[in-house]
């Protein structure tokens, strides 16, 4: 089973990542732009597994590029509460 089969676990995996991120020094503005990397390869390579994930990749392919950095950033938000 993959983290992207379950929107909860991948918000997991990413928030501890996120963390891990963090504790070894990443600074915010790299932080956001890895997210925006990660959202685009996705939003490319990896096919939706649940109705979240589609979601996020139709708003992610109708934005532009800071539409998609915006979204990005939402989404760093999201998984550090």
């Amino acid at each position: 089973m993959s983290v992207l089969d379950n929107f909860s676990d991948w918000k997991q995996f990413l928030g501890e990542r996120l963390g891990s991120a963090k504790e070894a020094g990443m600074e915010n503005e790299t932080v956001h732009n890895v997210a925006f990397q990660i959202g685009d390869y996705l939003a490319e390579q990896v096919q939706p597994k649940n109705e979240q994930e589609r979601l996020l990749k139709e708003l992610w392919e109708v934005g532009n590029e800071e539409q998609k950095r915006a979204l990005a950033s939402m989404m760093v938000k999201l998984v550090q509460k």
